[in-house]
């Protein structure tokens, strides 16, 4: 017998997601900040992709054994994810700390997997946390709330990239040694990341579970520890084998859709040094106006997005979302006025409100409550093993096929859009007769 979830108030939903604005806070300073510290610290543009390899490793391992574990965990006084989520805040707020002062590249490298690490362990526990709390017609304005606040923590970490260069920057670049007025930045993430999600801890309680799920979570509990550790595999094993159509086609338009993602995050640095002859400090600077442009969008429109989805269908909303960010990434190399280049971001805000909202809502109807986190750790799954492709493959590329070119790079994701936008087309979302 499953727990009838009472209808939330905006302001409740508004309270439960308020940490994503911390750890979006440092997946933007992961954007837009450290392939700069990287390139600081004497890394090439080629092996740019395989510094990044942290984030695609760390996330197929973690997010699908948080969820998981999570799933059958209980405690009457910390709860189900609260646990999971806050100690990966703060393993993520030490990190954010620790990472200007990198003496060298191999440090900021190490910095960066354990960062990782809990910005995972953080992120997947708190999708499934929103999708616990909220009745079905309820997700899409949950989800769509996340991506507001995924927008405003990015807005944040990159307007104070550029806001503080201009403050306190100035000077010629030394060779080896990240500048100070990039530490500013990483020194707020580091406050955020643990502040944010202790108001959402703090102001959300989570539902308790059923009789039937309670007994389930003690049974697991009374299982030797080798039992114990065994379960999370053969959860998420069974999870993939009777995992929904639906989920099964999207992994391929996020295949395209997140391969091309991690070109332009990697690449657009570079692409300014480029097309408009900048140092890596101003074109990690204009990289990060780019960035809080299309994060105002997103934290405009990702409310707006819900009734269009509404009325027109999410699939619709979001197909038409990624065709206009290939758009954005066609005309951006072609753009030398470091003020009109920012207009393509309008419609990269847009797709990226619509990529941090519509798919989990549309996951998260369809998957049963019981396994809403293992499934959320698979959902994200399909984007890191997209990133772990990216990381071992472009390189190679970027150097062979694209004639070691950011133009080219640039051209060449926005032609993977192109791809997803078509193949979101043809997504069919059918309810699981065993979901909510």
């Amino acid at each position: 017998m499953r727990i009838k979830k009472p209808t939330l108030s905006f302001w409740q939903i508004f309270n439960m997601n308020v940490g994503f604005l911390g750890i979006q806070y440092s997946f933007g300073l992961q954007q837009s900040a450290i392939n700069p510290i990287f390139l600081f610290l004497g890394a090439s543009e080629e092996i740019l992709p395989i510094l990044n390899i942290a984030g695609p490793v760390t996330g197929l391992i973690v997010q699908p054994l948080i969820g998981a574990i999570s799933d059958k965990t209980w405690s009457p006084r910390w709860g189900r994810r609260k646990p999971f989520f806050l100690i990966g805040a703060l393993l993520g707020s030490l990190c954010l700390f620790a990472f200007p002062l990198s003496p060298a590249l191999w440090f900021a490298v190490g910095l960066l997997w354990i960062l990782d690490v809990g910005n995972n362990m953080a992120m997947e526990p708190y999708r499934a946390f929103v999708g616990d709390k909220l009745p079905e017609k309820q997700l899409s304005i949950g989800y769509q709330m996340q991506s507001l606040f995924v927008g405003a923590g990015i807005l944040l970490a990159n307007a104070s990239i550029f806001l503080f260069q201009d403050w306190f920057g100035g000077g010629e670049e030394i060779s080896g040694q990240v500048p100070k007025w990039l530490y500013y930045s990483f020194f707020i993430g580091s406050f955020l990341s643990i502040a944010t999600i202790l108001w959402s801890v703090l102001k959300t309680p989570e539902i308790p579970p059923t009789d039937e799920e309670l007994e389930e979570i003690n049974r697991h509990k009374a299982l030797s520890f080798s039992e114990r550790f065994k379960v999370p595999f053969v959860e998420i094993a069974h999870a993939v084998k009777d995992m929904p159509k639906f989920m099964w086609s999207l992994s391929v338009v996020y295949l395209f859709q997140w391969y091309a993602l991690f070109i332009y995050w990697q690449f657009i640095t570079p692409l300014f040094r480029t097309t408009m002859g900048f140092d890596t400090s101003q074109a990690a600077a204009q990289a990060a106006k780019m960035s809080t442009t299309y994060n105002v969008v997103t934290a405009v429109v990702a409310l707006i997005l819900v009734p269009l989805t509404m009325k027109f269908g999410g699939k619709r909303i979001y197909a038409l979302s990624l065709f206009g960010t290939s758009i954005a990434l066609f005309a951006i190399p072609h753009i030398t006025d470091p003020v009109y280049v920012l207009f393509p971001m309008v419609l990269f805000g847009i797709g990226w409100a619509a990529m941090m909202g519509i798919p989990y809502s549309m996951v998260s109807k369809i998957v049963p409550q019981e396994r809403r986190g293992v499934y959320m750790g698979i959902l994200n799954m399909m984007i890191v093993i997209p990133m772990g492709i990216q990381t071992l493959t472009f390189g190679p590329i970027f150097k062979n096929l694209l004639g070691a070119n950011s133009v080219n790079a640039m051209l060449f994701a926005g032609t993977c859009f192109v791809i997803a936008a078509s193949l979101a087309l043809r997504l069919k979302v059918v309810k699981d007769p065993n979901g909510d």
